[in-house]
Order: C-alpha cells, then sequence, then structure tokens
C-alpha cells in the first residue's frame, strides 16, 4: 500500500504533466476512466484495497487535469483547486467510506500545501509564472534563475525545514500501521522525490 501510493504520487509527472499540456481535454476525460476502474477494482474483494486507493488518485487527476490544462498560470488558483475533493474526502473518513483513497488524497494535498508554501518563502512564484508561459525549449534560463534564488541561505534553510516537516509526518504516519496511514505515509513521503526532480531538472537544465 506505501509503495503503491507513492507510485500514485509519482504517476502525474511522468504520464499526466506531459498529457495535460498538450491534450488537457484527454487528460480530462481520463478521470472517467479512473472512476470506472476504481469502482471496478472496489467490487471485488480482492482487488477492493486497490480500488480504494485509486478513488483517491482519481480526485488528484481530476484537479491536475483541471489546475495544469487551463488554470496553470494562476498560481494563487493551484491549491483551491487541488482541494477540489476536500470536503468529500473528509466526509468520507467521517463515514468510514473509501478511507484508503481518502488518505491518500489528504496525504496528497498536504505534500502539495507544503510544496507550494515553499514557492511563495522562497519567492518563486514568478518563475512558476514564466515557466508556465513559454516553450519547452526555452525554460533552461528560467530554471537557473530559480535554482539561484533557492541556493541562496533563505531557500536551503526553508528547503531543509519543510523537507524535515514531509519526513517526520510521513515516518510518524507510517508507524501507525494500517492501510490508510500506509497510503497518506506514502503520499507525504513520495512528495520529497517529487520535489526533488523539479530542483534535479533546474539543476541540469
Amino acid at each position: 500500500m506505501f509503495g503503491g501510493a507513492a507510485f500514485l504520487v509519482s504517476v502525474p509527472v511522468f504520464f499526466e504533466a506531459p498529457l495535460v499540456r498538450s491534450l488537457p481535454f484527454l487528460s480530462l476525460a481520463l478521470t472517467g476512466f479512473w472512476v470506472w476502474l476504481s469502482i471496478t477494482l472496489a467490487s471485488q474483494p480482492k482487488t477492493r484495497m486497490w480500488g480504494d486507493l485509486l478513488t483517491g488518485f482519481t480526485w488528484t487527476w481530476l484537479a491536475g487535469s483541471l489546475y495544469w490544462g487551463w488554470f496553470r498560470w494562476e498560481p494563487g488558483l493551484h491549491l483551491p483547486i487541488e482541494a477540489i475533493a476536500l470536503p468529500i474526502a473528509l466526509w468520507g473518513i467521517t463515514q468510514n467510506w473509501c478511507k484508503i483513497g481518502n488518505f491518500f488524497y489528504l496525504g496528497s494535498l498536504f505534500g502539495t500545501v507544503v510544496t507550494d508554501i515553499y514557492f511563495y518563502i522562497a519567492d518563486l512564484i514568478p518563475y512558476w509564472k514564466q515557466l508556465m508561459q513559454v516553450e519547452p525549449e526555452a525554460v533552461r534560463p528560467i530554471f537557473q534563475q530559480a535554482l539561484v534564488q533557492m541556493n541562496t541561505p533563505w531557500g536551503l534553510t526553508w528547503v531543509i525545514a519543510l523537507a524535515t516537516v514531509l519526513l517526520s509526518v510521513g515516518i510518524f504516519s507510517f508507524r501507525l500501521r494500517t492501510l490508510h496511514w500506509f497510503a497518506f505515509s506514502g503520499a507525504v513521503l513520495a512528495t520529497i522525490f517529487v520535489d526533488s526532480l523539479f530542483w534535479v531538472a533546474a539543476l541540469f537544465a
């Protein structure tokens, strides 16, 4: 469950991100496929927990398709759109419905919140806006400028502080040793991996 959750957090980076940039309607339409697959898996006793997990992934896919497809130029809308399913997830937890998927979604959202906090604290939002307005072949100078901003004492201090928060929350939830907390932990800790990819992309751009 931990590995499955971590994998599903990583999927959007390698698959959804390039798809939504070129074919946003197709990416959005794929939400329907994930809904069908999650219901199908959840209807079978042997695969129920994976269908449950995939339900949470469906929420993150929907939010990612909406934001990165049509609103990626507006950083201020990122968290509100990513939190589109938050009321459903919280309701589901109170009703003991789809607990694994809801905790996965909350873990993914928590990681997103921490990452966005860093972008604001390190003053990287201007680079975010620039990256969303240029073609892929023109991103190198923007990445390099952002890297300079990140490599200041202020930027590095907050990298360490927020990575520590993610690591601490991820390890603590993992130690609770239940499937829904494993899903939460996998989503949180995978955020560190995903964020590291952006740092590597800036470093080698």
